[in-house]
């Protein structure tokens, strides 16, 4: 063989070493947005199934067994929450999902951090922890906006954030529950 068909040799060797390391980095590029759609979607999946739950529950703990037609009774703002002596999955309203914590594991994490109400160990969960973080306030339309208020009202708005060390996202949901009162 001679000089011309030995860099021939070379410079074919060189331009399929990069075609298969191109080829290799779109294959890992292609895994890693699979990956984190994955845990998006669960995210959604997750949060989306806490505000479903909240919803089936009574708007305040003063509608759980009967009807209102003042807001006098409701809940005050700074004591939206479980009333004492409620655990989850024992909630009865609403709002006791305020301030509610939840960290679903693919194992155990040892510790429970502090502020954390409930750690779930889930094995089909085979890569990623999630945390759910929950706030519960009245609100009110002003303008086109829907705003935050500490006066008692028939709406209440559930806010649900899921984030995982896995995501580059942290995934956002809210819900508005209003109280409906037939005569």
């Amino acid at each position: 063989m001679n000089t011309g068909q030995m860099m021939l040799t070379i410079a074919a060797l060189v331009l399929l070493g990069m075609v298969v390391m191109r080829v290799n980095s779109g294959f890992l590029a292609t895994g890693t947005t699979i990956m984190e759609t994955k845990f998006n979607v669960m995210a959604i999946s997750l949060g989306t199934s806490l505000i479903e739950e909240a919803n089936t529950k009574a708007f305040d703990e003063s509608t759980v067994s009967s009807d209102i037609t003042t807001t006098t009774p409701l809940s005050a703002f700074n004591l939206l929450g479980p009333e004492s002596g409620e655990t989850y999955p024992n909630y009865d309203d609403f709002d006791d999902f305020n301030n509610y914590n939840r960290i679903i594991a693919a194992q155990s994490i040892g510790t429970t951090p502090s502020g954390v109400e409930t750690v779930v160990v889930d094995t089909t969960f085979r890569s990623a922890n999630f945390r759910i973080d929950c706030l519960v306030d009245y609100v009110t339309i002003s303008g086109s906006q829907v705003v935050s208020t500490t006066t008692k009202t028939w709406n209440k708005r559930l806010r649900v954030t899921v984030t995982s060390p896995s995501m580059r996202d942290t995934v956002r949901l809210q819900t508005i529950f209003s109280y409906w009162y037939f005569r």
